[in-house]
């Protein structure tokens, strides 16, 4: 049976979910992060070696990386569900999308959340101007237009079929999830519709849910 290690409020709660949409059998190992580092326990390390979440393990395997397991469990246990065929367009964007999420737009995500907490960290009075000053810099110069202009060609895809991957739901939208999600806790989607309605549509889906209601409290910070 397939353990998932999970940790609040992280990326794993998109395998609770695929686990659900799948009606797969599965058991939770929980972990908290550190309320004030907001890190993950080192138990984790016992697990895989560099410690974070997402990573299961299936009896003598273990899998870390949110794609890598979603292809694992697709392959394992997902009979041709929730992947396109290979050789289609909508296959093709499936693994477009599957490694966009957090090879592309997500690590906008963590800069701009970075970034924010330096702009509020403690530091000594005559540091705080120059630290939002080289912030601004780069914000203006780099990141806001650059997750802008993601988030744009994101909602000018999704806009097409509704789905990621062609006109069905699939393992492509569950993977595009957080980053989305990370986007608008930080109010990133004003005005982005498609977007806006994607997230409320998975968020409705039933099995979206139950993960929710097994892997507790889902909260997203804004800064």
């Amino acid at each position: 049976m397939i353990t998932v290690h999970h940790l609040n409020n992280s990326r794993s709660q998109r395998v609770l979910w695929l686990l659900e949409e799948l009606g797969v059998d599965y058991q939770i190992h929980q972990y908290l992060r550190d309320p004030v580092t907001m890190l993950a326990p080192p138990e984790l390390q016992q697990v895989h070696a560099l410690g974070k979440s997402p990573v299961i393990t299936d009896d003598a395997v273990t899998v870390a990386e949110t794609g890598a397991i979603i292809e694992y469990v697709l392959d394992t246990c997902g009979n041709g569900r929730l992947r396109p065929e290979r050789a289609t367009q909508a296959g093709r964007a499936f693994t477009y999308w599957l490694h966009y999420a957090e090879g592309s737009l997500m690590p906008l995500m963590v800069m701009a959340l970075i970034f924010r907490r330096i702009e509020t960290a403690p530091m000594p009075f005559f540091v705080r101007p120059v630290a939002k000053g080289i912030v601004a810099k780069v914000k203006q110069g780099y990141l806001d237009p650059n997750i802008s202009r993601h988030l744009d060609f994101i909602d000018s895809e999704v806009g097409k079929t509704g789905w990621f991957a062609g006109s069905e739901f699939s393992a492509a939208d569950i993977q595009m999830s957080f980053p989305l999600e990370a986007a608008q806790a930080r109010g990133a989607l004003q005005g982005r519709v498609n977007l806006t309605d994607f997230l409320a549509r998975i968020h409705a889906r039933p099995a979206y849910q139950l993960a929710l209601k097994k892997g507790g409290p889902f909260v997203l910070s804004a800064g």
